[in-house]
């Protein structure tokens, strides 16, 4: 077994739009990069390289929960040490507590020499989304696991589909503040309108259709929710305007990433692309809020071990 790697896991955007818990895809850019090393004997180290306050106790980590819930299925004296070199802000909507839990368990598996598959490198990740937000989904760790797009069909049993994504662009505003996933899933409604639910669906069926289709222009008239958004989108400044100009700029349609503030946007070309940020830039510029921006293609890879 080897004794230590690197592994970069990359942000998400999940949700897209309409799929609510059940879609993600997986970005280049950010990424956080892990320096993981096996240890003899059953214990788990975890400490920041930049520090960045992440904790340090396992149970309370999003790396440390997956691997808790690895070694309980090792009968080997074996541990973990990991350093995280944290690129993705949480709270960010892209995917930060993902990026942690998925790095962690692929890394770990690949110096335990691969034994466990996706699926279960998955089950073990949710522990850590649960961590994060109290609530165990795979929207995230999917697509950071196994690359592209994946479709979440059901949570128990875990029943993933990866789906052959698009060569398309994908464009990203973190607007410089703060959107905790516990406090986005708080203000959401319990009960939902049958018509509203019904246009969901197609639009769902629709996303799935076009992304299987490659069709652009299908995916581009599904990129709406009537039932998440319209709540969500209060708790970030500027995103009409974004959304609208973006769309003018020539993006395919997009929304809020993961419970925001980020905003994504999904373009044809690199062009189109590089215009949606410009436009992104210049409403938060005028908006006088900091920001970041992200452009990349889908990451068809996921996470990757780059070295050991």
């Amino acid at each position: 077994m080897s004794k230590s790697c690197v592994v970069y896991a990359p942000g998400t955007v999940a949700n897209l739009v309409c799929g609510f818990d059940i879609l993600g895809l997986c970005l280049s850019d950010p990424a956080d990069k892990m320096e993981v090393r096996l240890l003899h004997e059953k214990k788990i180290i975890i400490k920041s390289a930049d520090g960045y306050p992440l904790p340090e106790n396992p149970e309370e980590n999003t790396a440390g929960a997956p691997i808790i819930e690895m070694l309980r299925e090792i009968n080997e004296e074996v541990g973990f040490e990991i350093l995280i070199h944290k690129h993705i802000k949480p709270g960010s909507g892209i995917g930060s507590s993902a990026a942690s839990a998925a790095g962690a368990v692929v890394a770990a598996n690949h110096l335990l020499g691969n034994r466990f598959p996706k699926s279960d490198l998955l089950r073990f990740a949710m522990f850590g989304e649960k961590v994060a937000s109290g609530v165990k989904h795979a929207d995230n760790v999917a697509p950071c696991i196994y690359g592209g797009i994946t479709l979440i069909r059901s949570i128990s049993p875990l029943d993933v589909i990866p789906l052959d994504a698009p060569d398309l662009f994908v464009t990203i505003v973190h607007p410089q503040i703060e959107v905790r996933t516990a406090d986005a899933r708080a203000v959401l409604r319990q009960n939902v309108q049958l018509k509203s639910a019904i246009r969901q669906w197609g639009n769902i069926a629709g996303l799935v259709a076009g992304i299987c289709n490659k069709d652009p222009d299908l995916i581009g008239r599904s990129l709406e929710d009537v039932i998440i958004e319209p709540i969500r989108s209060q708790l970030i400044p500027g995103f009409a305007e974004v959304k609208e100009k973006c769309r003018q700029a020539g993006a395919l349609g997009g929304g809020i990433s993961g419970s925001g503030p980020s905003i994504f946007m999904l373009s044809k070309n690199e062009q189109t692309a590089k215009d949606v940020a410009a436009v992104m830039q210049n409403i938060y510029h005028n908006l006088g809020i900091d920001f970041y921006t992200y452009m990349s293609q889908i990451n068809k890879e996921g996470v990757k071990v780059v070295s050991n």
